[in-house]
């Protein structure tokens, strides 16, 4: 399938098809698990992120992912502060858009980081509807989200998760129903389909099932598709012909395979390589 027409969510990236990298930070302070280090964080972050760009990656997601378990929806100030520091530290250092995850579902906080640092898209893993996670139940916001970006004026674009990973939708909205929602009265710029948790592979049946829903009711193509889990160097060829504009890879591009450790350059020039190879 040919790449859709370019949005301003894809005008930020230097690729028809980007492949966006992530960064999973270790435990911020305060968090189980953390030794309190944040020079170790930041060093970690930092040589992870060079690993990205010099390995071709299009974008990165910065993500506090150490910070299991998540609070829900409103993260405590001095999250928000650990997170300003280092996505301001990564904009710094990288020529790559950024974007910013605040989980488990904090776009407020998202949003006002990206803003703050010159980030250019933030993830929203519940956008619209409700979801039954491991927080317990999340509900979408993008009611404040979208009014807050106008308040703030802030040149931040929105990339939704559609029934996202580690929780079940709450209701009887199909993937295609959520899909059209979540763009069409939700205003995201952009929406991801992904597998049932970190790593685990993308149905490529929903990715197909999402792009055409978004066809068949009527929403600019403009609007793009990303693949949020589970795509690998073997695997981001299927994605791209199943209709996907993009995706975000994280675990494939660590050393073994790990999603907790630090990022492989060799993994990631593999999977850019694949990439250019279908496109």
């Amino acid at each position: 399938m040919p790449p859709a027409p370019r949005s301003p969510l894809q005008d930020r990236f230097d690729a028809v098809r980007p492949v966006v990298g992530m960064i999973h930070l270790s435990p911020l302070p305060g968090a189980p698990g953390s030794d309190g280090d944040r020079d170790a964080i930041r060093t970690r972050m930092l040589e992870d992120a060079r690993r990205l760009e010099d390995g071709g990656v299009d974008g990165i997601v910065l993500e506090n992912f150490g910070d299991a378990p998540f609070y829900p929806d409103d993260v405590p100030k001095h999250v928000v502060a650990d997170v300003t520091s280092l996505a301001t530290a990564l904009t710094g250092a990288v020529d790559v858009p950024v974007g910013i995850n605040v989980l488990r579902n904090d776009a407020i906080a998202a949003l006002s980081i990206a803003a703050a640092t010159g980030a250019a898209f933030v993830r929203v893993n519940v956008h619209v509807g409700t979801a039954a996670t491991d927080q317990g139940v999340v509900e979408g916001q993008a009611h404040e989200t979208l009014r807050l970006r106008e308040r703030i004026d802030a040149d931040v674009a929105i990339l939704a998760d559609v029934h996202v990973k580690h929780a079940s939708p709450i209701g009887e909205r199909d993937i295609e129903a959520a899909a059209i929602e979540t763009v069409e009265r939700g205003r995201a710029d952009g929406v991801i389909v992904s597998g049932p948790g970190t790593g685990r592979e993308t149905a490529l049946a929903d990715v197909e099932r999402v792009v055409a829903a978004l066809s068949d009711a009527g929403i600019d193509r403009s609007v793009p598709v990303f693949v949020g889990s589970g795509v690998t160097a073997a695997t981001i060829g299927d994605c791209l012909a199943a209709g996907a504009d993009g995706v975000i890879v994280g675990t494939a591009l660590k050393e073994d395979g790990e999603t907790t450790n630090p990022v492989s350059e060799e993994r990631v020039r593999r999977v850019v390589a694949a990439r250019d190879d279908v496109t």
